[in-house]
């Protein structure tokens, strides 16, 4: 029995921001792209439906980076990962932006530069910044509305704006 591409082809992850990006699955070196940058997740599939990303990674050459990656041992022979997900980004500000979106939202367990502390702990890059305070402020909003206290907007924030 064979089964459907589809399994395999494009997936979706979404971001802490609720943005949704689209990846293509690479199973071996040919379906990395090797002429340009970009975001790579590590994946374990369970039961052909059940995708858990393990890393979230970017990169300036994909293929340069992915082959031979030093923490795809780990995730392939103890996480039991399955299979990469690449997308390709051309700008490194827009890596580094969705990059931590994708951290910040997936929470993947092998990655910890980027994760988040505690619900207060608010983004690094600009943009990421003024929605997670946006969403906080609808929240606080609603919340007020069923008599929740409200969360402040600049909680444990130490940077300057």
């Amino acid at each position: 029995m064979k089964l459907p591409i589809m399994f395999f082809g494009i997936h979706f992850w979404r971001g802490e921001s609720g943005k949704r990006y689209l990846f293509n699955c690479a199973l071996t070196k040919r379906g990395i792209p090797d002429d340009s940058g970009g975001i790579y997740v590590f994946v374990r599939r369970r039961y052909a439906f059940f995708l858990q990303a393990l890393y979230v990674g970017k990169a300036a050459n994909l293929r340069g980076r992915l082959v031979g990656h030093e923490k795809w041992g780990k995730a392939w022979w103890i996480l039991g990962a399955t299979e990469r997900h690449v997308m390709r980004i051309s700008t490194e500000t827009e890596r580094r932006m969705i990059e931590e979106d994708l951290i910040r939202g997936l929470k993947p367990r092998m990655n910890d530069v980027q994760m988040p502390r505690c619900e207060d702990d608010m983004p690094n890059t600009p943009e990421l910044r003024r929605s997670w305070q946006f969403r906080r402020a609808i929240g606080n909003w609603f919340g007020s509305l069923i008599g929740r206290k409200s969360k402040p907007l600049h909680a444990g924030d130490t940077r300057p704006h």
